[in-house]
């Protein structure tokens, strides 16, 4: 599986906080960039952009407060694949996921999910600190 030039490119700007998140998709025998958020967009912004039934790659930019009052900002992967997708695109997904995500330097937290209660902003959140 091939990985557009532009995939890294604007993963690139989001590290530099150009975006909030980005979603891609395979498209043929690559992975493409399908949306990018804007840093004024929230996480709820990002999961209703994501098909409620077809599979995803994402990245999302999360701002947080840790238990010390501290602001810090972590890179989240998120493998979205819900239950209601098909089998083969689950399939073609899962095995061109970790070549895709070794393309992308910087990401610190992985989550996959097949529901959207897997990604709560409380989960997510959690994971992050």
């Amino acid at each position: 599986m091939a990985v557009e030039d532009n995939c890294k490119l604007k993963f690139l700007e989001l590290k530099k906080r150009t975006y909030r998140f980005i979603i891609f998709r395979i498209d043929g025998q690559q992975v493409v960039v399908e949306k990018l958020g804007n840093p004024q967009e929230t996480y709820d912004d990002f999961t209703n952009s994501l098909p409620a039934d077809e599979c995803r790659y994402a990245v999302f930019d999360l701002d947080f407060t840790t238990n010390e009052n501290c602001q810090k900002s972590k890179i989240f992967f998120i493998a979205w694949s819900p239950d209601s997708s098909r089998v083969r695109m689950k399939m073609v997904y899962a095995s061109s996921k970790d070549r895709f995500k070794r393309s992308l330097d910087g990401i610190q937290v992985e989550l996959q999910a097949t529901d959207p209660s897997e990604m709560s902003f409380d989960i997510v959140k959690s994971r992050a600190l």
